[in-house]
């Protein structure tokens, strides 16, 4: 009898945590939403998270605000909300970096898919492979046929270990089989001077942020590494397309939620996020980023970021790159 009560006593504790979860649930949100950003104003995740935050906060009634939390790599900020109360109020505006962090970290205080609620995508950004003006080659096969004669002796450049830049040189390098070694340096722009200098051969960077060299005669561009050329350089060829059949890196930005966060918020965050995302607006906002429109469902944000997470680790394997 006392087993049975005790059994009981559970269950009515069980249906009283169900039906508070659900009112909230029902009732949110009553007070501003927090996005947080793992990287400093001004940046393409910070951007991504801003331009979501205006209709976000009007869908749903209360102001929606974004918050920088730098440091680590983005995985200050991922800790943060995988910690923080499964609520609705705190969310974290994830990227590449999100994926890349599992790989390069030897022991992340979270987990980079089981600690988070996706909700959606919000774009996708492209790179691209760009070179000084006179560099010997100007399409990927010259590219590759000019490292391979030249091994060891030509360097790429990266704004440091464990970036999406540096990881998708080094699958480039693994995908053609080059031998070419990797200078990192310490921000975006310090790289890029390098590669004007002379300092580095070659560098993958975002296109936005090559554009204006690029037009300025500063730098070549050899290809973009999406899978389909890139609609804000539509004549830029992939590099798939010019000598690495198989080679797609995009960078991206998705919004998540703690794990355990009622599905009713998700939910609606998903609805508003993609009736944005769905208007001309949105697709002209998120193109301030260098980026495409991507929404999705949470189960396939969640399918990209374990399938990018195993991508990224077998990268960093194969070059050897020391774990952090």
């Amino acid at each position: 009898m006392t087993r049975l009560f005790g059994i009981a006593a559970a269950l009515v504790v069980a249906a009283g945590f169900i039906t508070s979860t659900s009112t909230h649930a029902q009732d949110w949100p009553t007070r501003p939403i927090r996005i947080i950003v793992g990287f400093g104003a001004g940046g393409g995740t910070d951007i991504a998270a801003r331009i979501i935050a205006e209709p976000l906060s009007k869908a749903l009634g209360q102001p929606v605000v974004v918050e920088n939390r730098a440091g680590g790599g983005g995985t200050t900020a991922a800790e943060q909300v995988a910690k923080s109360a499964k609520d609705g109020y705190t969310a974290l505006m994830m990227s590449n970096a999100h994926v890349i962090a599992p790989a390069i970290n030897k022991s992340l205080r979270y987990d980079s898919v089981n600690d988070f609620q996706m909700v959606s995508m919000v774009g996708t950004a492209g790179l691209m492979l760009v070179t000084a003006p006179d560099f010997p080659a100007k399409d990927v096969k010259g590219l590759i046929a000019h490292v391979k004669a030249n091994p060891g002796k030509l360097n790429f450049g990266s704004p440091g270990v464990g970036t999406t830049q540096h990881f998708a040189s080094e699958f480039m390098k693994q995908t053609a089989g080059l031998d070419i070694l990797h200078v990192p340096y310490k921000s975006t722009p310090a790289v890029l001077t390098g590669l004007i200098a002379g300092e580095v051969q070659m560098v993958i960077e975002l296109i936005q942020t090559v554009q204006g060299q690029l037009q300025a005669g500063k730098m070549r561009a050899i290809g973009v590494t999406s899978r389909q050329r890139f609609p804000t350089v539509p004549d830029i060829p992939t590099l798939a397309e010019t000598g690495l059949p198989g080679y797609d890196v995009t960078s991206w930005y998705g919004l998540a939620f703690p794990a355990g966060t009622p599905a009713p918020i998700v939910e609606r965050t998903n609805k508003a996020m993609r009736t944005f995302l769905a208007t001309d607006a949105g697709r002209a906002q998120i193109a301030k980023v260098g980026a495409l429109v991507k929404s999705s469902t949470p189960d396939e944000l969640r399918a990209h970021i374990v399938s990018e997470i195993d991508r990224w680790k077998a990268v960093r394997q194969r070059a050897s790159i020391a774990q952090q």
